[in-house]
């Protein structure tokens, strides 16, 4: 689909939030299953996902069980992305490493960027400077979004090569994408 395509389905969706412009691009390539670990970022997303009969979605306890039910579900046929931040990311090497990158699993993981940008939690810090290197010593491809005029893009995109490739993708949401983590006083 053309840049120009994609931009004019989102203007007919009516919600160029960046959490309508994902469960847009979620719909249109058929990911319906949306297990997650709850997150303050991403609830936008999640309470949207819910609304829309769509898409199946639910909490799961922990990163490790969202992966292992989207990788259930998509040796059954159907397609599925996980929601997490980026500390529940640590936990996730060995299932990345066991299932889902030698058994060819289009993994479609959406991260909420915590550990920068005015992070008050050094345990967040720590983990967001241990994320990317260990994708890429697995080899899973990744990127970072802060710009709201590429989400859509590299969404698609991201989405459409995991599933060609049969190859987990990591979309880290970055706060000046969703704003971050807000605390009040």
């Amino acid at each position: 689909m053309a840049i120009a395509e994609q931009h004019n389905s989102t203007q007919a969706s009516g919600d160029k939030s960046w959490h309508g412009i994902v469960l847009q691009t979620l719909k249109r390539n058929e990911i319906r299953l949306i297990p997650y670990v709850p997150d303050r970022v991403l609830t936008p997303l999640i309470k949207n996902l819910h609304a829309d009969a769509f898409f199946t979605t639910f909490a799961t306890a922990r990163e490790e069980e969202a992966v292992g039910i989207v990788s259930g579900a998509w040796m059954g046929g159907r397609r599925g992305a996980v929601l997490m931040q980026t500390s529940g990311f640590a936990t996730l090497a060995n299932t990345l490493a066991s299932l889902a990158v030698p058994y060819q699993i289009p993994l479609i993981m959406f991260v909420s960027e915590r550990g920068t940008l005015g992070e008050f939690n050094y345990g967040q810090s720590l983990v967001c400077r241990t994320m990317r290197p260990v994708l890429d010593s697995l080899a899973i491809e990744h990127h970072t979004i802060t710009r709201l005029d590429e989400l859509e893009f590299i969404v698609d995109r991201s989405i459409k090569q995991a599933v060609t490739t049969q190859a987990p993708v990591a979309l880290i949401l970055n706060p000046l994408l969703t704003g971050g983590k807000v605390f009040d006083k």
